[in-house]
């Protein structure tokens, strides 16, 4: 099973904010379902002001986003046995002081701003959860994670992966009643970081907004000790999984070129299906930069005169996973 949190606060009295709860919203439509509407996480949303939609069965949920509520809940959300993947997603104000990190809650005072980004990593690593995601776009979310256990030395348990919107010191900025860093994953989410399976990933989510952030903007940080990167959401795939599948049918080895003629062009009339058929899937595989012609610009001349194709660098790993049997 896998399930969500997904948190924004907007009410803060005199230092609200307008686009967490947006973000909120947003974020928990992307994960509750897979592009092609298949259920994908149990995802409950929990905001101030709060908002009515669908959401998983559970516990209600506090009125207010306070210290003790913010606590309870997920102590809660980390002590299910029976989950394989859980996620946090919180939006709101973030507090750094000489003690480290905060997540800003309503109740927030001076020398008390909130759930310590130190004790919200105890839960995690207390749980018996193996697989656990944090995306935190807050002010110093860059901060969560930099417990040291020694002079020098930072760790996570194995299993948890943490992806912040900004440095321990810099801003979460918001623009558009929107908050930049989250804007840049929903994007991601709904495709943009998708690979060629149509697999989006934290570590793809990360290098998405990475690109898209300038030098001089807020930086995001991705921390993390995992075995394997799950499947945050599935999209349409850039490549059908049973195109792939041809790959090792088409190429003897890796390296192997598929020789071409006329009769793989529709517009030659010669009138092999099958090879037209074979062609539409090349077209399909160098779409997706998985192949190219050999010693001509496009395959319509590859294949008007008697060239071949061959994989890229990309079209080959895909070959190996294929010849594995491993898509």
């Amino acid at each position: 099973m896998r399930k969500a949190l997904v948190i924004g606060i907007n009410e803060y009295g005199t230092r609200s904010l307008k686009g967490c709860v947006n973000d909120a919203l947003r974020i928990h439509t992307l994960l509750w379902r897979h592009q092609n509407d298949e259920l994908n996480f149990h995802s409950r949303i929990w905001t101030a002001p709060a908002v009515n939609v669908a959401m998983a069965k559970g516990p209600p949920l506090p009125p207010s986003i306070n210290q003790s509520s913010l606590r309870r809940v997920l102590e809660e959300f980390f002590a299910d046995r029976h989950c394989e993947l859980a996620l946090v997603y919180f939006a709101g104000h973030g507090a750094l002081n000489k003690l480290g990190g905060y997540l800003v809650t309503q109740d927030a005072q001076s020398y008390n701003q909130g759930l310590s980004m130190s004790d919200l990593l105890t839960l995690a690593h207390q749980s018996s959860i193996p697989e656990i995601i944090f995306i935190l776009d807050c002010c110093h979310s860059g901060a969560f994670g930099n417990d040291r256990v020694a002079e020098g030395v930072v760790t996570l348990r194995d299993g948890i992966t943490v992806l912040s919107a900004c440095g321990p010191t810099e801003f979460s900025l918001e623009e558009n009643h929107r908050g930049v860093f989250t804007s840049l994953l929903c994007d991601g989410l709904d495709g943009g970081a998708a690979d060629i399976q149509g697999k989006v990933t934290v570590a793809s989510l990360y290098a998405y907004a990475d690109e898209a952030l300038g030098a001089f903007q807020q930086r995001p940080f991705f921390k993390a000790s995992v075995s394997r990167l799950p499947t945050l959401r599935r999209c349409a795939p850039g490549v059908p999984i049973e195109i792939l599948r041809y790959l090792p049918e088409y190429f003897e080895t890796a390296s192997s070129e598929y020789p071409l003629d006329p009769s793989y062009e529709p517009d030659a009339g010669m009138d092999n299906l099958e090879h037209q058929r074979i062609f539409r899937y090349l077209q399909t595989l160098r779409d997706a930069h998985l192949l190219v012609p050999v010693g001509e610009p496009h395959l319509f001349y590859a294949a008007m005169r008697s060239k071949a194709c061959k994989l890229t660098p990309l079209g080959r790993s895909y070959w190996r996973l294929a010849k594995e049997r491993m898509l």
